[in-house]
């Protein structure tokens, strides 16, 4: 299970150099007890959860910009306790009891789908247009399809937390076609999860 998490981290590390970022949430939730969120002023830790470390530190930092342009004070989870003790519950609770953390926000990379795609062919012109001039080209060029790239799409797990009541306030499931560099994929996951929240009326 280790092993295919830290695969699947490095994954979402070298898909992030690729194409223009397409961020769509496919499923979204939202506590029942709470009307607003309100972090603003506070201390709310950005947490990236992977067994990448690298990928952690970038993340979490990109998190924590887009955090900070929203009035909240954000804080890196790397920077409030040593790795060791994030990954243990008991003890990371005590890091942030301590830096005062009210609210978390933690993205969770979930699963990585690589597509293949295949160049569109020009039907209006050439062979095509005759079906004995198509006729004696197909059998001529019978071939398995080659693909002319790939589509990877990265699903990220996004959760609200209000540590002052430890309650989970809104969690969102992502689906991310060819992200681009960490810093965009982040800005664009923010945006999108700040849209939802909206929709439901969760934040103005």
């Amino acid at each position: 299970m280790r092993q295919s998490c830290i695969a699947l981290t490095i994954a979402l590390f070298a898909a992030i150099a690729a194409a223009a970022a397409d961020v769509k949430f496919v499923n979204v939730w939202k506590s029942p007890e709470v009307s607003r969120l309100n972090f603003a002023g506070k201390k709310v830790a950005a947490l990236v959860i992977t067994d990448d470390q690298p990928l952690q530190m970038s993340g979490e930092e990109a998190l924590t910009r887009e955090l900070s342009a929203r009035n909240v004070n954000g804080l890196a989870a790397y920077r409030i306790a040593p790795r060791e003790e994030l990954m243990n519950a008991e003890r990371a609770k005590a890091w942030f009891d301590r830096a005062g953390i009210q609210g978390v926000v933690a993205l969770r990379p979930v699963s990585k789908d690589t597509e293949q795609t295949y160049s569109a062919v020009v039907w209006s012109s050439g062979y095509y247009q005759s079906f004995w001039g198509y006729y004696g080209y197909g059998w001529e060029s019978v071939a398995v399809a080659k693909p002319s790239g790939t589509t990877t799409t990265i699903v990220v797990e996004t959760l609200v937390y209000d540590l002052t009541t430890d309650r989970l306030v809104w969690a969102g499931t992502s689906a991310t076609r060819d992200p681009k560099h960490l810093q965009e994929f982040v800005k664009d996951l923010v945006n999108e999860a700040v849209d939802e929240m909206k929709k439901m009326k969760l934040v103005g």
